[in-house]
């Protein structure tokens, strides 16, 4: 496979999200009643990734750090207060609240206060969440289907996982 194009605007991400939305919950559909095992889901979502993934430059569009809301854990604010030289308490005071689901907590604004010209200006340190995004190298990709599907509208790499092409591999 060639080069995917590579959409960085925001805005076409999401409209080409909403037009994949039908394509997507048939292969959520197909996913659910398969009979592949689980971990040849995975390996086969794994790969595709890395080859997509490789052709990603994040700092061309950037936009989960303008929409994603990240979980915090207490290692992720260790972490960001430190490089900042504030203490854990004063790092959560002015950059976080406390997530809806009380998994952690999550930054206060959007865009993230650490996003300047595309670029996050903590990289070393960022949260586990943001490391991890798409999230599509993490295990049991079947029972996260609703979040990967949600996270079209936000990054190009899982348009160009769930295009027509890759659904048909997977189904084959």
């Amino acid at each position: 496979m060639g080069s995917p194009k590579l959409e960085t605007d925001p805005k076409r991400i999401e409209e080409l999200a909403r037009r994949m939305e039908d394509a997507n919950w048939d292969f959520r559909s197909f996913l659910k009643g398969s009979d592949l095992p689980i971990g040849e889901i995975d390996s086969l979502v794994h790969e595709h990734y890395r080859e997509i993934a490789s052709h990603i430059d994040c700092r061309q569009c950037a936009n989960c750090c303008r929409v994603a809301r990240p979980i915090l854990k207490s290692r992720d604010i260790n972490r960001l207060s430190a490089r900042l030289g504030i203490g854990e308490d004063k790092f959560r005071e002015e950059y976080l609240e406390k997530d809806e689901d009380d998994e952690g907590y999550s930054f206060r604004s959007s865009p993230c206060a650490f996003l300047k010209e595309n670029r996050c200006t903590v990289y070393p340190q960022r949260p586990d969440d943001c490391r991890s995004f798409p999230h599509l190298r993490k295990k049991d990709f079947v029972f996260r289907l609703s979040q990967a599907f949600s996270n079209c509208s936000i990054c190009f790499s899982f348009i160009a996982m769930f295009s027509a092409a890759r659904l048909a591999t997977l189904a084959r």
